[in-house]
Formats: structure tokens, C-alpha cells, sequence
């Protein structure tokens, strides 16, 4: 796909994402980036007021809808943001009128969405608005919107409209009809119904003004109940509106309109609503938070990701899961598939097992739709369905609909083919089961899933008698690339580890719950030949391992195919199927995401076969390069990093983690729109913690061998394992900390004059004068050759041969000095250049040193113009060293002023002497501008627009 926008726009903090502009063409990947939620339902980040174009949509768990093609979808529910401002009989509009200032955040530690617009309406009105929302995560029935409105340079009327949008639609579709709605001493009240599955729906809402006088209006057109306020407001009187909204479904209770009406009624006021918010949030930020030291992108990287885990996941329904782009869009049509139990699963176990209970609790309960599929495809058991909705039954397309009206239908293989999720999701029961010691679940649910779906795996295996063994063919295996294969490996060991599994639960169940286990026999007509059966093909079955090498195949004839070095394929925007076709890329060994490695990784955990070191090592070497991890699948990246970081890959495995934990707040792949990528988000913690952190799970709970990236100086996080609490403080140092070649940091130097403003121009402009004044030739490419030289020694170059005395160069050099300062008189913070600020406050956050190092004697005076001076720790000019550039010493200078050694420095030049200066010095070197000027640089960078400390760190690493 291809790649659109940049993200430049963007501040993070610890706990805080900050957009500093509105941008339109971004709309539909910031609605999902600005997704909020509470488990039982996710809110789109749309506007309060609307907008050409948007997406806007609310997704409740368990509210499917049948559809054509796709059979079901998680069906957008009524719209419960609208909350419309009149300024004088103007609309507020984004798209319409001046947008002066303008802000938005998302707090992840409290839940809450804000954003703050200075506008100006198109008949000049000026108005501050400041919009707050959020959903309940201390009751999960509750939404909350909040507007203060603030006229700034007029007296006038302003109008506010609060409503329930009943008209939302999931694309080319609506899937509601119109019950009733009406009006409450309260609000109003909404009643609909889903077409198809019946689901019924009911919302309530109430709008409150405080700062104004004003009564309240009841507009009950069909489908869209509005309570409306009109009122006077004078200049600088600040208007509060609060609006809160009630929502259930008849999934929830028998008559959702009535329970909505009741708790409105009840309700405290928005500020109490939000306190219970953010209590509710501390509570699971206490068992759920990785806190980052060192890196503050990958800090709130991680605890965004794990942000739209949590308000995904539901805390008091065990009939629903999460799908795949969560509840954030409308991507796969709010399909489950594989990635919750592979994926996500493992945050849940180890931080919050009663909601990995209800998850796999999920699966227990549409078990009779695996049995369903399985019967239809003519096997015993259960098989898990490929996608799957409310009752387990088969969910994935058939087919694909082109977007050319002349374009052929694509056929989608994965119903039949990709039946490994039965053994991910015994995989997944597995690990709970290990992790909570929960008899309980396993006696009365997990059992039941592990051996029907053993029973099912007994009759699709073949046996083979020419090679006496036992196979699986037809299949997809986790590597999508490849539609129809035989006897996968990844698809083939897990059978082979669930029936070994299946075994050990039957076992125990006989001798723990026997009347259970009796049960359980006569239900799933399990005997002893079934057993027996099962041992067979766990000795039998034919894994492609070559004992010799190591190596592995990963299907049956793999390495046959046409081989690719996906590098002579770069630079690319997307992916290798795209650009290969699909049979193109099927007849080719080139992967979407990891196959061979992803059962490494899955094997990793106990250790089991063929997991060991050199066999990771070896088909890493092979696999890693033929892998689509750019454009393939984001499924990838997290695993590749978690196994490079156990292969002391420290900088690829950094590479791979940022790839996956910025993949929608920097929309890596330019498909965010379609909603959060759910299992990148699970990816990512496991890459925190099992890579990173080197978490094993032992018989008495999990054991770290952290080998931290470069630059982090502590990572913090809790796991629960069997009943306990275990607390883990990793730092650098201490425990058996990996060590590492790349540079350790600590101190950031900055050129001063086309690094971080651009003053080369005022430079220019007096020399032009002087040279003017003596009759000496100079121009703008005369000028280039001064870049980062000193005052002396530019003029030096400026007359050449021409005989002047010392006293006259003296001279010249305080004149051109008078009519630089006097250029300078009205720099502002107006004149820093695009991404210097942010990347000043990045490194602030980040604990490392800053610097100036600028061979100007007036570098005080331009620094403190603008207005950096805070951010500053020391300032190394003109007058700080004899020696000038490309001499070490201004750099060596600033380091000492630092009180750092060289080695931990890292210089951002513009010129080719400053970067010579900083390499002569054993500093690292960053450099702006073109290859033929800057090339000597350690890391070479057209400017710092849109650069993040992590970007260059990342860089520096790989040039080491």
C-alpha cells in the first residue's frame, strides 16, 4: 500500500500525544489515531462539529449485523458526539472560517481527549472553543463531552446543538430502523434496532450551560433527537456546556431505551463523572504500565499501543473478543481472528488474567460454530473459523471485490486453507492455563476446546503410506504469500505440539475430574482409539528439519521456488505482492511475515523443539532477508525484533520494535484508517517485555535477562504469574545486562546558524554590504564556502590576496560584526527552523545534555532572541576557543562544559568543517544538508523537520 502524509505535527510526552495542526488530508487515520474507548465500546476520534468527509463511528461489542459478502459486521452504532456551536448565526466549522490556533491531545493515563481551536468565523467573530470527551472506564454505560466557549473580540449570540445522530452507516450500508425516541425532564432518549440480528439499542443524553443564562430546546426530527441552547455571550465570558450520554443494548439488559432514561437521570455532574474516569484508569495503569526511560517516542509508543489494548478488551462479557482493528474502524469488518490469541493474549495473561479468561472464554462459547465449519468441510471436532463474529461460524469473505468495475473478483483462500488457528488458539489456552494455574476454567472449558479441536486435527491429517507418515496438505500457513502448500512446518509442528498437549490436559482431567472427564468423553466421542490416533501422528507426522544444517523448509518444495533479494526491489511504498502479483510472488521465496521464524518464536517460550539458538540463528540468516517486513504483514515486525534482540541484534531489534509500536500514530503502512492495528499492539508489549526485558517464565514466575536498546536507562513493568505480583526495575548495569557497541549518548551539541534557526542569510547580507563597500567581488556562491567558518577566517577568503594590515582586517571584522547584530535586532522564536524546538524538547524529556556549539561571537544573543535559552545547558561561541573549526576544540569545548566525554557527544552540523571538527574530536556526527557537503557525517539528514531523538539514535546505531 502506498505511504501518504507525514507526521511531523506530533509531540509526545510520557502520557500525551499532542497534534499541533489540522490537517485534512490526514482526516480518517487521526479519527482512528484519536480512537477512545472503554472496553464495551470505541469512539472514533471525530469532531464534535462534523466534517466533510469523516468517518465518524461508535463500535459496541457483540453488535453484529448480517451483510452481504462480508456475511456479518460489527455494525457502527448511533453517533453520540454531534455537539454543534452557532457564532452569530455562523456554523463552527473546521473547513470553513480561519483556524487561528489549534491543539488536539489524547491523555492515554486518563482516557480523555481534548482540543483547543482559537477561530475565526467567516464574518470575523473570534471565539476560543475547548472540546473534552471520554468514555467511561469506571462505568461502561457513560460518555462524557464538555465545550468551554470563550468569545474573544465581540459581543453576540451563540447557539449550541446536542445531539444523537440515529443515521450512522457502516459503508454502502445502514443497518438500523427507527423504534421511538422522545423527550425527559432530563434529555432525550433514542430507541433503533439492528435489521437483521435484532440488536436493540437505546441512547440517552442531557445538555447543561453553566455561565450563561439560557432555557432549553427539544427538536425531535425522526432518528435525530437534539436538545438545543441560545444565549447572549459577551467578550472574554467564558460558557460551559456539558453533555452525557447513556447507552446500552438489549444484549445487555431486556429494554436498553428505559435503563439509558433511568441512569441519566441519576447521574452526577461531568467533573465527578471524570474523577471516577480517571480513578477507574489509575487502577489499570497499575497493573498494565511499562514505564521508559531514555526515550520518550517509544515511551508513549508503547503505552498508546497498550492504551488501545485495554479499551478494547471487554471486562464483563466473556461472549464477545477483540477483533482485529479492535474498535477503532471499520477494517476487516470487526472480524476475530488469530492475532487475539497469538497477539494479544499475552498482555492480558500477565497483567490482567480475568480478562484473558473472558477471551478465551469467547472461544468456549462458539464452539458449536467450529464444529459447524468443520462438519461442512466433511472433518469430526471443531475448526476454528479463519474470521469469525458472535457465533463462531466461518466469516471471511469468499471473495474480494475489486475497485475496477472491469477488475476480476479475487478469490480469498484463508476460509479453506489457513486452519492453523485452531492449534494458535489451544496455543493460547495453553499459556493461560500455565500462567494462572486456573483448574477451574480448564476443567469446565479449556479442556473442551483443546480436544475437540485434537479430534478435528485427527481426521484432517493424511497418512502417507509410500513414506509412513503422516501430512497435512492444501493449507496456508502464517506466511499469506503462499495460497496453497504442503505440509507446511509452522502449521504441521503445532498440530503435532497440540495433540501433546491434548494428551497431558486428558490425563489430568482423568485424574483430577473424573466424572468431568467422563462427561467430557461421552459428549466429544473420545476414546481410547482417538488417543492412540493422536500418538501416531505426534510420532509420525513430517517436519521439514534438516538435522544436519538446522535449517528448516518451510513447506514442501519451498526451496524450489525462484529465489529474491528483496533489495534490489528498494526504494518501495508497497508491498511485494503488490508488486509481484499474486502468482508472482507465490512462485518466488518471499515471505509476508514470518513462517518458519514465527514457530521458532511460538517454540521459544518452553523452549521446545526445534527451538534452540543455533537453529534460530541459522534460519534467521535465511529467512530474515526474503521477509516483506516493510509492506507485508505488521504482524512481522514485532517477532522479528523480539528474535534479533535474543541474536544480540540490538539495533535491528530497536528498528523492528519502533516499526511496529509507531505503526498508526505515524501510519506506517497508510492503512490506519481502517482502525488500530490490534495484534502490533500486542506485539509490541511482547516486545517490551519478552524481548527487551528477556522475560522467561519459570516454575516459580518469570526470570529477566534484559538486554536493553541503547539509550534506555530503565524500563519498569509488573507481571502476574500464578496468584502474584512480580515487580521488575531493569537498568543498564545491573542484573545480566547485555552489553553493547552502539554509542551511549548523553549530550546533544547544536550548531547554531542552519542547524537549529537560519541565520546565513543576516551573514550573507553583511559580508555582501563589507565586500560592496571595499570593492571586492562576493556572491551568494562565494558564500557557501563560509559555511560553519570562522569570522576571521571568512574574511580571510573574502580578500583573498589583497594586501590589508591587521588593524584594517580588525576593522572590517567589527564592521561586518555591527551590521550582522543590527540585522538581527528582531529575530524571534519565529525564526527557529521547522522541528528544531520539538526535537529540543524531545531531548530535554529524554535527560540528555544540550549543547551550542557556534563559531559566532553573538551565539549568546541569538539564543536568547530565540527564546531557547531554557533548553539550553551551556553555550560554546567565538570566544570560547583560539583554534576555529575544522580544529576539534569548540566541540571539546561544549563537551567539557557538559561535563561529558567525546564519545558520548553527538554534533549536528551544516558544514563540512563542523563535521570535520566533530569526527576529529571522537564525537559523533549528524549532518544537514546535501550528501556532497555533509557526506563525511556518521548520519546525513536533509533537515530536522520531522526528526525524533529516536531516529537519529536508531541511525547512529546501524553506522556503528
Amino acid at each position: 500500500m502506498d505511504i501518504t502524509g507525514n507526521y511531523h505535527d506530533f509531540i509526545y510526552k510520557d502520557w500525551i500525544l499532542i497534534e499541533t495542526q489540522f490537517n485534512p488530508d490526514q482526516l480518517h487515520a487521526r479519527e482512528t489515531i484519536f480512537t477512545i474507548g472503554n472496553g464495551y465500546l470505541g469512539t472514533r476520534g471525530s469532531f464534535e462539529e462534523g466534517y466533510m468527509r469523516a468517518l465518524p463511528a461508535t463500535f459496541i461489542h457483540g453488535v453484529y449485523d448480517e451483510v452481504p459478502v462480508v456475511y456479518t459486521e460489527l455494525v457502527n452504532c448511533p453517533d453520540w458526539l454531534p455537539l454543534a456551536i452557532t457564532i452569530n448565526g455562523d456554523r463552527f466549522r473546521m473547513d470553513q472560517g480561519e483556524i487561528l490556533q489549534y491543539e488536539r491531545q489524547l491523555d492515554v493515563r486518563r482516557g480523555l481527549i481534548s482540543r483547543s481551536v482559537r477561530w475565526r468565523s467567516p464574518t470575523g467573530s473570534t471565539v476560543d472553543l475547548q472540546f473534552e470527551r471520554f468514555a467511561s472506564m469506571a462505568d461502561e454505560h457513560i460518555l462524557g463531552q464538555r465545550c468551554q466557549i470563550t468569545p474573544l473580540d465581540f459581543d453576540g449570540l451563540i447557539e449550541i446543538q446536542a445531539s444523537i445522530n440515529g443515521y450512522p452507516e457502516n459503508p454502502g450500508f445502514n443497518h438500523w430502523e427507527w423504534l421511538d425516541q422522545g423527550k425527559t425532564d432530563q434529555g432525550v432518549w433514542l430507541h433503533r434496532r439492528t435489521r437483521n440480528s435484532c440488536i436493540d439499542i437505546g441512547m440517552a443524553t442531557r445538555l447543561q450551560i453553566f455561565g450563561a443564562e439560557t432555557t432549553l430546546q427539544v427538536n425531535s426530527a425522526p432518528g435525530y433527537p437534539t436538545l438545543s441552547a441560545s444565549f447572549s455571550a459577551t467578550a472574554n465570558q467564558t460558557v460551559t456546556a456539558e453533555k452525557i450520554v447513556t447507552v446500552f443494548t438489549s444484549r445487555d439488559i431486556e429494554a436498553p431505551y428505559k435503563a439509558a432514561r433511568e441512569k441519566l437521570a441519576v447521574l452526577p455532574n461531568y467533573v465527578t463523572l471524570l474523577q471516577a474516569q480517571e480513578q477507574a484508569w489509575n487502577e489499570l495503569w497499575e497493573k498494565s504500565d511499562i514505564a521508559i526511560e531514555g526515550d520518550i517516542t517509544a515511551a508513549f509508543a508503547v503505552r498508546y499501543n497498550l492504551f488501545q489494548l485495554l479499551i478494547a478488551a471487554r471486562r464483563n462479557d466473556d461472549q464477545v473478543s477483540i477483533p482485529a482493528k479492535t474498535l477503532s474502524g471499520f477494517g476487516y469488518h470487526g472480524h476475530v481472528f488469530w492475532d487475539t490469541e497469538i497477539f494479544i493474549l499475552p498482555f492480558f495473561i500477565y497483567t490482567q488474567p480475568e480478562l484473558a479468561r473472558n477471551l478465551l472464554s469467547y472461544r468456549y462459547h462458539t464452539l458449536k460454530g467450529a464444529r459447524r465449519k468443520a462438519a461442512h468441510d466433511g472433518y469430526k471436532g471443531a475448526m476454528f473459523a479463519w474470521e469469525s463474529a458472535d457465533t463462531g461460524d466461518e466469516v471471511t469473505p469468499r471473495w474480494a471485490l475489486p475497485n475496477d468495475p472491469y477488475g476480476e473478483d479475487v478469490r480469498i483462500w484463508c476460509r479453506d486453507r489457513e486452519i492453523h488457528i485452531s492449534a494458535d488458539i489451544v496455543y493460547a489456552v495453553w499459556y493461560y492455563w500455565q500462567a494462572t494455574g486456573d483448574d477451574e476454567w480448564m476443567r469446565d472449558c479449556g479442556a473442551e476446546i483443546v480436544l475437540d479441536t485434537a479430534i478435528f486435527w485427527g481426521s484432517r491429517v493424511e497418512f502417507n503410506p509410500k513414506y509412513e507418515r503422516y501430512e497435512i496438505r492444501g493449507v496456508i500457513g502464517a506466511d499469506e504469500y503462499h495460497e496453497f502448500v504442503h505440509n507446511n512446518t509452522f502449521t504441521n509442528r503445532m498440530v503435532q505440539w497440540h495433540l501433546e498437549k491434548a494428551i497431558i490436559i486428558d490425563d489430568w482431567l482423568r485424574a483430577n475430574f473424573p466424572e468431568q472427564a467422563k462427561e467430557l468423553e461421552e459428549k466429544l466421542h473420545l476414546g481410547s482409539k482417538q488417543r492412540s490416533r493422536w500418538q501416531d501422528i505426534i510420532a509420525n507426522i513430517w517436519i521439514l528439519c534438516y538435522p544436519d544444517t538446522g535449517l528448516i523448509e518451510q513447506y514442501e518444495g519451498f526451496f524450489q521456488l525462484e529465489d529474491i533479494d528483496l533489495s534490489k526491489y528498494e526504494p518501495r511504498t508497497r508491498s511485494m505482492q503488490a508488486i509481484l502479483g499474486i502468482d508472482g510472488a507465490n512462485k518466488r521465496q518471499v515471505l509476508k511475515q514470518p513462517d518458519v521464524l514465527m514457530l521458532l518464536y511460538l517454540m521459544r517460550q518452553s523452549a521446545e523443539s526445534p527451538y534452540n539458538q543455533k537453529t534460530l540463528q541459522i534460519n534467521w540468516d535465511y529467512y530474515a532477508p526474503r521477509t516483506d517486513i516493510t509492506y507485508g504483514s505488521s504482524l512481522g515486525p514485532a517477532i522479528h525484533g523480539i528474535l534479533a534482540s535474543d541474536l544480540g541484534k540490538s539495533a535491528l531489534a530497536y528498528e523492528r520494535f519502533m516499526q511496529a509500536a509507531m505503526v498508526d500514530l505515524q501510519d506506517v503502512r497508510g492503512n490506519t484508517n481502517d482502525g488500530i492495528h490490534g495484534a502490533s499492539a500486542g506485539g509490541v508489549w511482547q516486545a517490551v517485555i519478552f524481548g527487551f526485558g528477556g522475560i522467561q517464565m519459570r516454575e516459580n514466575g518469570p526470570v529477566a535477562q534484559p538486554h536493553l536498546p541503547p539509550g534506555w536507562t530503565r524500563l519498569k513493568f509488573k507481571l502476574h504469574w500464578r496468584g502474584k505480583w512480580h515487580d521488575f526495575d531493569l537498568q543498564p548495569g545491573l542484573g545480566t545486562m547485555e552489553k553493547s557497541n552502539s554509542p551511549d549518548i548523553r549530550g546533544v551539541i547544536f550548531d547554531l546558524d542552519g542547524v537549529l534557526t537560519d541565520t546565513a542569510e543576516y551573514h550573507y547580507r553583511a559580508w555582501q554590504r563589507l565586500a560592496d563597500e571595499e570593492g571586492i567581488p562576493f556572491n551568494r556562491q562565494a558564500n557557501e564556502a563560509l559555511r560553519g567558518v570562522s569570522r576571521r577566517e571568512s574574511l580571510m577568503l573574502i580578500i583573498g590576496d589583497r594586501p590589508y594590515s591587521e588593524e584594517q582586517i580588525q576593522e572590517m571584522m567589527a564592521r561586518k560584526n555591527r551590521y550582522y547584530v543590527e540585522s538581527i535586532e528582531n529575530i524571534s522564536p519565529a525564526d527557529l527552523l521547522p522541528g528544531a524546538i520539538a526535537l529540543l524538547d524531545e531531548l530535554r524529556q529524554a535527560g540528555i545534555k544540550i549543547a551550542i556549539g557556534s563559531a559566532s561571537k553573538n551565539a549568546q544573543t541569538v539564543v536568547d532572541k530565540l527564546g531557547i535559552a531554557d533548553k539550553v545547558d551551556a553555550i560554546a561561541d567565538g570566544y570560547s576557543v583560539e583554534k576555529p573549526k575544522p580544529a576539534p576544540d569548540l566541540f571539546l569545548f561544549a563537551a567539557k562544559l557538559l561535563g561529558l566525554p567525546p564519545a558520548q557527544c553527538v554534533v549536528v552540523e551544516d558544514a563540512a568543517a563542523g563535521v570535520e571538527a566533530a569526527l576529529a574530536g571522537g564525537m559523533w556526527a549528524v549532518g544537514l544538508g546535501p550528501v556532497e557537503r555533509v557526506g563525511a557525517a556518521n548520519v546525513v539528514l536533509p533537515d530536522l523537520k520531522c526528526i525524533k531523538w529516536a531516529d537519529i539514535k536508531g541511525k547512529l546505531i546501524i553506522r556503528n
